[in-house]
């Protein structure tokens, strides 16, 4: 039989950062919608160590949803993944206490980020947290080497690719219901950043 589990390298080296902030944010009970969960990787660790909450991963990859399904396996508190397109209609109803994203908007056009936050604007109740890992620019901070290399392999790879600038996406955020953000320094340059509803 095919094992139907891809893998990530990245996955397995920021998973226990992220969960550490996913301790300090996520509420100890509620439901978790993470938009493009890619391998699965990251929805089978975080479930595991946060039984008290319920994941809910998608992708619009189909066979990235295989991935997900097949790494969450046997997981009681992780839904079957769903086909969600970040950009598109078709959002879950939820309700969500928190909208998790993980090294997506900078590999995606800018209309997935817009799709992002409005549509976590609509399935968030108020202090419902919309959660973002990855690389960011900064107005004021010097871009890091690595991510300066980062962002021109992804625009040589697509135009429509690239570090976002955090500014941008938090102007995203604010007409759509969020409080400023919470800036969480993580390893390799990256950020969680995290807006809560108001």
């Amino acid at each position: 039989m095919t094992d139907a589990r891809q893998h990530a390298p990245a996955a397995a080296r920021n998973r226990d950062p992220i969960l550490a902030v996913l301790r300090r944010l996520a509420p100890a009970h509620g439901t978790v919608l993470e938009v493009a969960s890619g391998s699965g990787e990251h929805a089978a660790h975080f479930a595991a160590a946060l039984p008290g909450l319920v994941f809910q991963p998608s992708d619009p990859d189909a066979s990235r949803r295989a991935s997900i399904d097949a790494w969450c396996a046997g997981i009681a508190n992780v839904r079957p993944a769903l086909a969600l397109d970040a950009a598109g209609a078709g959002w879950p109803t939820g309700p969500f206490n928190l909208v998790l994203c993980c090294n997506m908007i900078h590999i995606a056009p800018w209309s997935a980020a817009e799709g992002l936050v409005a549509g976590a604007g609509q399935v968030l109740p108020p202090g419902g947290v919309l959660l973002l890992y990855g690389p960011f620019r900064r107005q004021g901070v010097p871009t890091a080497p690595s991510n300066e290399a980062f962002d021109a392999d992804l625009r040589a790879r697509n135009p429509a690719w690239g570090l976002r600038d955090l500014a941008a996406v938090d102007a995203l955020a604010r007409p759509a219901g969020f409080a400023a953000p919470e800036i969480t320094e993580m390893p390799a340059n990256n950020l969680c950043v995290a807006w809560r509803r108001a």
